[in-house]
């Protein structure tokens, strides 16, 4: 069936990781279809100072600490119906694209093995190496370093051969600000873009008047 030729293009949401360095994209993991919710949290950063000390009440340490949570779907069904256009999901079924999420948060194996040998050579401090920065994109308009923190899988079905062919992936995320990383670090410039996207979008909100408040003036 031809796309309807009004329709307008669905943009999908992702992961993309990248070099920090070079800023070289290293892997996109484009979500199958796009979660119904997303949600949000902002924790305010204030000043740690004690309740009633009239300098701090209206102090900004720095930007919120900010997590996001969704629910993802990934569903092997309607591949499995054309056999031959889909080898990989006939003999895997998703565990490709839940290996793909799920390596995110795994150290690269061949690092672990690089590290065992330093360490049974005696190298004393073995620092862990930087992976690569991943990026969670929701639009052109929020581009966001991350952090996964929270990584639940859920297998709702399955092929004869117990390959999984359908499953909800529920991630938590947490925005890496300018709090977590170097200001010259490839994540900072995004977060500030973020930010900055952020602080032009609230001048595009029209403002209210004090008469839809119910009153003409501040006291």
């Amino acid at each position: 069936m031809d796309t309807f030729p009004g329709a307008p293009l669905l943009l999908k949401g992702g992961i993309v990781l990248i070099d920090p360095d070079t800023s070289a994209v290293l892997r996109i993991i484009p979500l199958q279809y796009n979660p119904e919710t997303l949600s949000r949290s902002l924790q305010i950063r204030g000043t740690t100072g004690e309740s009633g000390d009239r300098l701090e009440a209206l102090r900004l340490t720095g930007p919120p600490a900010e997590t996001i949570k969704l629910d993802a779907e990934i569903d092997a069904t309607d591949q499995l119906e054309f056999p031959e256009q889909n080898p990989t999901a006939i003999e895997l079924g998703i565990h490709p694209q839940l290996a793909a999420l799920e390596t995110l948060v795994y150290p690269d194996s061949t690092t672990i093995q690089t590290n065992n040998r330093l360490a049974q050579s005696g190298t004393l401090e073995i620092a862990p190496a930087q992976a690569p920065l991943t990026l969670f994109i929701w639009s052109k308009n929020r581009v966001l370093p991350v952090r996964l923190t929270e990584f639940t899988i859920t297998e709702e079905d399955f092929d004869p051969s117990l390959n999984p062919i359908r499953a909800k992936v529920s991630l938590g995320m947490r925005v890496l600000s300018v709090n977590d990383l170097p200001f010259d670090h490839k994540g900072n410039s995004l977060f500030m873009a973020y930010h900055q996207q952020k602080e032009s979008l609230a001048r595009k909100n029209r403002g209210g008047t004090l008469n839809a408040l119910g009153i003409t003036r501040i006291p």
